[in-house]
C-alpha cells in the first residue's frame, strides 16, 4: 500500500539547525522507523497513527513550556535540541506507581531543551488515558512531563509542586 511522503511542520522550535521548527516524519518514514525498531506496523494504520503522534508531541511541548515559564531568560525562547525514545526504560516514578496498581507507560522519551545555551533534559512518560464513555471511538493520553533528576531538575519539581499545590 502506498504511504504518504508529505511531512508536517511542528510548532516546536529547533535548536542547532537551519530549520527553525521540527518537521514530523511522513507516513512512509514513520512506517519504516517502526519496522526498523522491530514493531509490526500496518500500512493502513499510518494515516491515523502519524497525526496522533504529531498531536501528542505538540502536547508534550506545551507541557515543557509550562515548566519553562519558571525560568526568565533573555532569549525567551527555549528550543528542542534533541530527543530520544526509550520505550523499554521505565522511569523510577513510573515503576513506583506500578507497585500501587497503576499501569506502566506505553512509551518514554527524553527531550533535551536548549534554554539559551543551557541544556535541560525533560522526561516524558506516555500513558493511555481513560476512555470517555460518551465518545467510544476517541483516544485519550496522559503525559507525565517533568525535568530529569538533577539538582536543578529537583529544584524545579519542588517549585512546581508548590505552584500547583501538589507534588509532581
Amino acid at each position: 500500500m502506498p504511504l504518504g511522503k508529505e511531512r508536517e511542520t511542528s510548532t516546536i522550535p529547533r535548536a542547532n539547525s537551519d530549520d527553525k521548527l521540527w518537521i514530523y516524519p511522513s507516513e512512509q518514514m514513520f512506517f519504516n522507523a517502526m519496522r526498523r525498531k522491530n514493531w509490526n506496523p500496518d500500512e493502513k494504520d499510518m494515516s491515523v497513527v502519524v497525526p496522533i503522534h504529531n498531536a501528542v508531541n505538540e502536547m508534550a511541548w506545551q507541557k515543557i513550556l509550562e515548566w519553562e515559564k519558571m525560568h526568565e531568560t533573555e532569549c525567551q525562547q527555549p528550543m528542542l535540541a534533541k530527543f530520544e525514545g526509550r520505550p523499554k526504560d521505565i522511569t523510577p516514578k513510573a515503576r513506583i506507581r506500578s507497585w500501587f496498581g497503576y499501569a506502566l507507560p506505553f512509551d518514554r522519551h527524553d527531550w533535551v531543551v536548549d534554554r539559551c545555551g543551557e541544556k535541560v533534559t525533560y522526561v516524558i512518560d506516555f500513558y493511555s488515558g481513560k476512555q470517555d464513555p460518551n465518545r467510544p471511538m476517541s483516544l485519550s493520553f496522559y503525559l507525565d512531563v517533568r525535568p530529569a533528576v538533577s539538582p536543578s531538575g529537583i529544584w524545579d519539581r519542588l517549585k512546581m509542586s508548590f505552584k500547583k499545590g501538589s507534588f509532581t
